[in-house]
């Protein structure tokens, strides 16, 4: 089969599309022909060897795919031909995947492969941070940082599924604006200087219920004072490279709360919850929500993909198709 793989650790130009093995199931797993594969930061840093997990080359990238199940045990619930996605896996850049049961679901009917492959990651995180961590209710109001991003995307989109009285993006992409307007929000601030006092005069001066922070860096200490009184600041990522630290008095004086959320270490502590996480999506998905048209790619042109999500220049999902 063909597959992109890492051939050395220095980005995107250590990719090539070559011939490799075919995969074979064993117990747990299915073999999946994977249709579309999803291209996310974690797949750049591993490509120069800056990723927690770090693999020696050659070996093929991809932690997200969606497709039709090839091969499946006897004993399990998924047939041949069945429509699946798999997350938390290694080897998506390719035209077949090894996936563990455990990381599979079924994808929603009412999306093709490539937007199905785009809920994955970003919008099952998105679920998990605000309906489970953040425990949100309708009419809340919310803000996004970083919200051009796939993190950011799915934020918006989600907490307006959810019923968010009022949804504010913040945006530090030129050009990102009309994007961000389109996903639903309701009110777009550049990352500029007076971007939290503009928080601020949009929620009549009490701040807002959730703040949703992908980025970390310098923008958190201002997230942290437009916290409304009960409000829920969630951690998501340290896209701006820098951890900040919290200044717990002003959590203490606001009833404030500052929530870690990491959506793939709370499936592998508590078993059997990615399904139940995947199906409130699921209704969400039923309902209405979809994700933004995502970038595609040929599988052959992977490295190109990888430069371009290395070069800022996605919004939204972008995926590889075989």
């Amino acid at each position: 089969m063909k597959a992109c793989v890492v051939q050395k650790l220095s980005g995107p130009d250590g990719l090539a599309y070559t011939d490799v093995d075919d995969v074979a199931g064993h117990a747990d797993t299915l073999v999946i022909g994977v249709r579309a594969a999803g291209v996310c930061f974690p797949d750049l840093l591993m490509s120069k060897g800056e990723y927690q997990l770090k693999l020696p080359p050659p070996f093929i990238p991809g932690m997200e795919a969606a497709g039709v199940v090839d091969w499946a045990p006897e004993e399990s619930e998924f047939k041949v031909g069945d429509r699946v996605s798999a997350f938390g896996i290694l080897g998506g850049w390719a035209e077949q995947v090894l996936a563990p049961m455990a990381n599979v679901t079924r994808s929603p009917a009412e999306l093709d492969d490539a937007e199905a492959v785009s809920l994955l990651v970003n919008y099952n995180t998105m679920y998990f941070a605000l309906a489970r961590r953040a425990a949100m209710r309708p009419h809340e109001s919310v803000l996004v940082l970083g919200s051009a991003g796939g993190v950011g995307t799915a934020a918006i989109q989600v907490a307006k599924a959810m019923g968010a009285s009022k949804v504010i993006a913040v945006v530090h992409r030129t050009g990102a604006t009309e994007f961000v307007e389109s996903l639903g929000a309701d009110v777009v601030l550049p990352l500029a200087d007076g971007w939290a006092q503009a928080v601020r005069e949009h929620t009549d001066g009490r701040g807002v219920d959730i703040v949703v922070d992908p980025v970390g860096g310098q923008a958190f200490d201002d997230a942290v004072r437009v916290l409304a009184i009960d409000g829920k600041l969630l951690v998501i990522g340290f896209a701006a490279g820098s951890i900040p630290t919290v200044k717990v008095n002003r959590l203490l004086l606001r009833n404030a709360g500052v929530l870690g959320v990491a959506w793939g270490e709370y499936l592998h502590q508590v078993p059997g919850s990615a399904a139940l996480f995947s199906f409130g999506l699921n209704q969400l998905v039923a309902a209405g929500l979809k994700p933004p048209p995502p970038q595609r790619y040929p599988l052959s042109e992977g490295p190109a993909a990888l430069q371009a999500l290395a070069d800022g220049g996605v919004f939204g999902k972008l995926v590889l198709e075989p």
